[in-house]
């Protein structure tokens, strides 16, 4: 995990990674980890981690899990990749309202400022970035 000094020499995480298998109560503490020293607001914590919890249990229910977890936080956003070994890319199911689920990816992108998806041998990335100033009001 990348490090940063703080404030009276303390030093903060900047990043917070981690490989295959992450379940999602671990990932949403480690972007806790990340954002904490940052002091965002409680509007923006909620949003992300809500993203955390989407796109980590997208991995797991639609990819066979995940296979890496990436939280920063830089230049007026945070930023969430999580990677998989799928090369499917996401979409909205059109589920009706009255069935549970397939609400993650449409709530991933109403959340996010913008989404990226890169695509390779191994499968794919997902990366949400949230604005820090958008939540700000």
């Amino acid at each position: 995990m990348g490090k940063v000094r703080g404030v009276r020499g303390a030093t903060m995480p900047e990043t917070a990674r981690h490989t295959a298998g992450i379940r999602g109560a671990d990932a949403r503490r480690l972007a806790r980890e990340v954002l904490a020293p940052h002091r965002v607001s409680e509007r923006l914590l909620g949003d992300v981690l809500t993203v955390v919890g989407e796109l980590v249990s997208n991995a797991i229910r639609h990819a066979g899990g995940v296979t890496a977890f990436d939280v920063r936080h830089m230049h007026g956003e945070v930023a969430v990749a999580v990677s998989d070994a799928s090369p499917l890319l996401p979409h909205s199911a059109g589920t009706p309202v009255t069935v549970p689920g397939g609400f993650g990816w449409l709530l991933v992108n109403t959340m996010a400022a913008r989404t990226e998806i890169s695509v390779g041998p191994e499968g794919k990335t997902i990366t949400a970035y949230l604005s820090v100033t958008a939540t700000m009001a």
